[in-house]
């Protein structure tokens, strides 16, 4: 399995899996990471990690269909054969979502269908489990599809809300079992591709 990743922040879950990737805990070379934010830390960090790295975006491509054409290229030129999205803050064009089908996971902050879509990202998403009144949240790694956060769940983790939780402590708590789910999600895949 060869991963690439794209990442719009800090790039924690692709940190992660690329350090269980050097540990020999997943089955995976690490070859490449996009960014669509020229600053972010996850592009410098991959630089200095030694992955290809590529900053594309509407500044670099403003036609979506370019920037589509644009990202498959550089990932199938990596020789990417899976892709994870890591905080990546942008819907994905039809090339990318048709090459990759089934092949292309993320990690939303909450049980989905519960407080996925539009908007829901980040601190929204523990803002609004909180407001519910939800005994539960957690994380789900689901495939990527048209839409947002649509696809089908392949794995969740499940997290207590507790009484006096603010937003902070319920994504810290979450944050810290998504790294694992995405990790036994793609050991899964591993598997399932032997």
């Amino acid at each position: 399995m060869n991963l690439a990743f794209l990442a719009s922040h800090g790039g924690s879950a692709a940190r992660f899996l690329v350090g269980a990737c050097r540990d020999r805990r997943l089955d995976a070379v690490p070859v490449a990471l996009i960014s669509n934010n020229s600053g972010s830390a996850a592009l410098r960090w991959a630089r200095e990690a030694g992955l290809q790295t590529a900053h594309l975006s509407t500044a670099t491509h403003p036609d979506a269909e370019a920037l589509d054409r644009a990202i498959l290229d550089f990932l199938r030129e990596a020789g990417a054969d899976t892709v994870v999205l890591s905080g990546y803050m942008r819907e994905l064009g039809p090339r990318v979502l048709g090459a990759y089908a089934g092949r292309l996971l993320n990690v939303h902050p909450s049980l989905l269908p519960r407080h996925g879509g539009r908007g829901m990202y980040g601190d929204r998403v523990h803002a609004a489990v909180l407001a519910s009144g939800e005994a539960k949240t957690g994380a789900s790694v689901h495939l990527v599809t048209a839409g947002i956060d649509g696809g089908p769940v392949l794995a969740q983790s499940r997290v207590d809300v507790r009484p006096g939780d603010t937003v902070e402590t319920l994504r810290s708590r979450v944050q810290a079992t998504e790294g694992e789910l995405l990790l036994r999600a793609l050991q899964g895949m591993a598997v399932g591709a032997t």
